[in-house]
């Protein structure tokens, strides 16, 4: 199984904001949605960051509640960890795991074609487990 498996079935879906969006406007489409991360675009709609509730939280004890009126491109992450949709499920797991990301944006030919999270890839992990389970089970019980 693979990434695209997965936005095949949860859908390619990206919520995106504007780099000179404020933080006041990222923190409300985070509630609103009820989402932990943000892709950052430019008006091309090319990746230049992604803003998280990690990153707002590490930068709310460093400036307080002026936080909010600064721009996203201030406070977001520049460097994106990314996936592309044909990477295994096990080899996005374990750089999530390895680097502390809860989020991978995906992209395909250049494009943002969709977002996945760890809970998307442990999801996806426990259904394959069921799968294999249930399949030795039904082999076992055959064969006896």
């Amino acid at each position: 199984m693979n990434i695209a498996d997965i936005l095949d079935a949860k859908g390619r879906t990206v919520h995106t904001i504007l780099p000179y969006a404020t933080v006041a406007d990222a923190v409300a489409r985070l509630e609103r949605l009820w989402i932990g991360a943000l892709v950052v675009c430019d008006g091309d709609h090319r990746l230049v960051g992604i803003v998280t509730e990690r990153d707002l939280i590490r930068e709310l004890a460093h400036r307080g509640a002026d936080l909010l009126d600064l721009r996203v491109d201030e406070v977001m992450t520049r460097k994106v960890a990314i996936s592309q949709l044909n990477e295994p499920i096990a080899s996005a797991m374990a750089r999530m795991t390895r680097d502390r990301h809860r989020h991978l944006p995906v992209i395909d030919g250049g494009q943002l074609v969709g977002m996945v999270s760890i809970g998307d890839l442990v999801k996806a992990r426990l259904r394959d487990m069921e799968l294999e389970t249930s399949v030795l089970r039904d082999m076992f019980i055959a064969a006896h």
